[in-house]
């Protein structure tokens, strides 16, 4: 019969993905139960919004079904304390939380992180619109592109020419109007390449744009996050004071399901949403000006009401936008449209940031 001390030699050969130890060397398995057939137990994560814990689950689910006896098992989950993440964190990965060597020359006052839940959405051309709006109100702005496997902020603004090296730290890229934007592909030899990397190289990525980047004072810096919920949004919502995120979404009910998670992901990590924005929501007719909803009737409402959050605008499909964007010609396009939506982000933008967790 299947004992306790066989269950934890069993999920000791299952490792957590991110930290790559045994699940018990981590101390993440707690309150063992073994009773005819049936095993309990409660796995402790570093947080509730790993995007990897569906994957632990499964693969401690199976560990513990593969021993003589057991029928069912039941995985429980909770957020490890404070203390226990400072018991499993590497020396290494601590030796990372510290600021980095330009952070005590930036002066940021707004942190802004642009999220969608899927691709295809238009995320990146809404972040660039963002700082290009608020540019044109006065505000000093950057761009953090930390969308590290698939970065077009760039290309939008122009930018071809690898950013320069200061005494401290590096020097942001910077636009025409005077926006200050950094980016991996700025640092490839080629825009073309492709960044082929695991999470932990995609985080440090991150960590470094936000701490040795010479960003200076910033009224507000517009963080590009990639779609979905996995380790690189996951990594800016524990490492960045952020003051709000914005929602981006499409009219396809699925491009809102989708939006849901990520805005579950925000609300677990006590990130305040700021509202939703709906992209590509129809397109006006040049010769009727008629609106046609290409992608079906508008969702956002309906979303935004189910979030319990704003809809701060719903942005049509322009064919100039998509121009503007190939030729690096972003800050020509006319902001008429979105001037308002960025007034109305940076009003609603917290005043407190995040606390960052590492």
């Amino acid at each position: 019969m299947t004992d306790k001390a066989q269950v934890l030699q069993a999920l000791e050969g299952v490792d957590d993905p991110e930290l790559r130890k045994s699940l018990v060397e981590l101390g993440m398995v707690h309150d063992v139960s073994v009773a005819e057939g049936h095993v309990s137990f409660t796995l402790a994560l570093t947080t509730m919004a790993c995007p990897l814990k569906d994957s632990i689950v499964a693969d401690a689910r199976q560990a513990v079904l593969a021993l003589d006896g057991v029928e069912e098992v039941e995985v429980a989950l909770r957020e490890m304390t404070q203390k226990e993440k400072e018991r499993i964190w590497p020396k290494e990965q601590k030796k990372s939380q510290e600021p980095g060597v330009a952070a005590h020359l930036n002066h940021v006052k707004r942190v802004l992180a642009v999220m969608s839940g899927k691709g295809g959405v238009g995320k990146s051309s809404v972040a660039a619109m963002l700082a290009v709006a608020l540019r044109q109100q006065g505000k000093s702005v950057g761009v953090l592109d930390a969308d590290i496997t698939g970065p077009s902020i760039p290309k939008m603004f122009g930018l071809h020419d690898p950013p320069p090296m200061g005494p401290v730290g590096i020097l942001p890229a910077e636009t025409s109007t005077g926006i200050r934007v950094m980016s991996i592909n700025l640092l490839l030899p080629s825009e073309d390449d492709a960044v082929i990397w695991r999470g932990p190289l995609i985080g440090g990525a991150i960590k470094q744009f936000w701490g040795d980047v010479v960003w200076g004072n910033l009224d507000v810096l517009v963080v590009d996050l990639p779609p979905g919920t996995s380790d690189a949004s996951l990594t800016v919502m524990q490492s960045i004071p952020l003051n709000g995120v914005v929602l981006v979404t499409s009219p396809q009910d699925l491009a809102g399901m989708v939006v849901r998670k990520a805005a579950q992901m925000a609300a677990q990590l006590k990130i305040p949403v700021v509202g939703l924005v709906e992209n590509m929501s129809y397109l006006v007719c040049p010769k009727c000006a008629e609106e046609i909803h290409v992608f079906g009737p508008s969702q956002a409402q309906g979303t935004a009401t189910r979030l319990g959050i704003p809809l701060l605008g719903r942005l049509p499909l322009d064919p100039e936008l998509a121009r503007r964007c190939d030729a690096g010609e972003i800050e020509g396009y006319p902001m008429e449209t979105f001037g308002a939506v960025a007034e109305v982000v940076l009003d609603r933008a917290s005043a407190r940031p995040s606390t960052p967790m590492f």
